[in-house]
């Protein structure tokens, strides 16, 4: 169950209530029976083990960069003799009409 923080609008007391997320809010200071409301408070975060905060995007090391061309990859690419197609390495298509 989350704790509360409420302060009373009239006397400035400030008061932690346990609560249920279903229950309502404390409308009435227990010190002078004025109105009270729920003070916003920071949520308290841990990061533990080596989650992706201390992994990812950290550095130049981790930028995702595509490994370069080798010159026979970058050769074979501008003659046009790469690899033939996967359908073709018999030498005749299977589509060719007699």
């Amino acid at each position: 169950m989350p704790v509360y923080t409420y302060e009373c609008e009239e006397c400035g007391v400030r008061f932690d209530a346990r609560q249920r997320f279903s229950d309502a809010p404390i409308t009435v200071c227990p010190e002078c029976g004025g109105h009270t409301h729920r003070v916003p408070q920071p949520v308290g975060i841990v990061f533990k083990g080596s989650g992706w905060y201390s992994t990812d995007s950290r550095g130049r090391n981790n930028l995702a960069v595509p490994p370069a061309k080798s010159d026979a990859d970058t050769n074979s690419s501008k003659s046009g003799k790469g690899s033939a197609p996967s359908g073709t390495e018999g030498g005749t298509s299977a589509a060719t009409p007699d």
